[in-house]
Formats: C-alpha cells, structure tokens, sequence
C-alpha cells in the first residue's frame, strides 16, 4: 500500500502542465478563480481512473497512447499560447481577467498522456496487488482524486507566496512567458516520448 501512495503522489505532485498552470495561476493571485480548474482536474482523475478500472487498460494502449498524445500535445500548446499572450495586469477593471476554468482543468488533463501514466498502473497492478477490488475501489478512487485536486492547487498556492514577493509588472510578465516556454518544452518533451520514439524511432 506504501508503494501505490508513494507512486500516486510522486507522479501527481511531480512538475508538469496541470501543475505549471496551477503554479502561474498562484502568482498571478487568481488561486480562488482557480479552484473550478482543480475541480476540473480531479474530475478528470476520478474519470480516468474509474474508466481504467472497469476496462483494465484495454482502452489505453502502447499503440493508442500516442493518439491521445498528440491531441494533448495541441491542447498543451494552445494553452501555453493563450499563457503567453495573458494579461499581466492586476487593476480589477482589467477586461482581461480571463481565469482557468472547471473545462481547463477537465479537458487538459484528459489529454495529458501523464494521467494515463499515473492512473494504470494504479488500477491494474497496485490496487489487485493490495487486495484493493470492486466497490471498496471506489473509495480509494475518492481518496486519490482529493490528492488528484491538491496537487494543481498546492502549487497555486506556492505560486501565490512567491507573487506576493514581487510586485512589479515586468517581473510577472518575464514569469508568464517562462511558464508558456516549460508548457511549449513539455508539448515537445510528450510528443518526443510518446509519439516519435513510438512511430519514427
């Protein structure tokens, strides 16, 4: 039981878009805006891990899992370009107050081959290594989910502290632009791992 929390905490707190989203989101002090892209992102854990517990990963294979990785890669970098070209400002009248959403959340981390990744292994060798089975699965399912929904927002909340030590505008806008170039370098990191090495390699 050890090994599957050690697991599911180290590949849910572990950097990467959903994460990296949650974290700019802290520094641009809209954490409480947010909180409809964590439900989003948990949302989509619970959904993946109950789909991947019913199918046993027969859905999700070597062969597929480069399909869904390429929509997520389109999807990681329109994100990362609607991050690069976000508002800095923090005037309250600002009409570009634009926060990530409940769909964000949902649709990102659905498209993220890391979901996949964290979520299969789970269900289909650690819970039936732990005697974990049917309906008492839906419990623990419950409990990684809140994880799943902390891991986004405890970044934010990081995010948060370290917004509030600096102030100037440009020093967020330098912030906002690092954080869509690590969203542009994970697209790519994803799409070399899962697409080339799996097709041209």
């Amino acid at each position: 039981m050890l090994e599957l929390w050690a697991y599911a905490i180290g590949i849910m707190y572990s950097p990467g878009p959903v994460n990296l989203l949650g974290l700019h989101g802290g520094v641009q002090r809209k954490t409480r805006q947010n909180l409809g892209y964590f439900a989003g992102v948990s949302s989509a854990m619970f959904i993946l891990f109950v789909v991947m517990s019913l199918l046993g990963g027969s859905l999700i294979t070597a062969s597929t899992l480069p399909y869904v990785s390429v929509v997520g890669c389109a999807y990681i970098l329109y994100i990362a370009i609607k991050l690069f070209r976000s508002d800095v400002s923090f005037k309250t009248e600002s009409a570009d107050t634009a926060h990530l959403t409940y769909v964000d959340g949902l649709l990102l981390q659905l498209l993220n081959p890391k979901g996949y990744i964290a979520t299969l292994p789970i269900v289909t060798i650690q819970f039936p290594a732990a005697g974990i089975s049917g309906f008492s699965s839906l419990f623990w399912i419950g409990v990684l989910t809140v994880l799943a929904f902390g891991a986004p927002a405890s970044y934010s909340i990081v995010g948060a502290f370290v917004g509030q030590q600096i102030e100037k505008p440009i020093y967020f806008r330098i912030f906002t632009v690092l954080m869509s170039l690590l969203l542009v370098y994970v697209a790519f990191g994803i799409a070399y791992q899962h697409i080339y090495l799996t097709w041209f390699a």
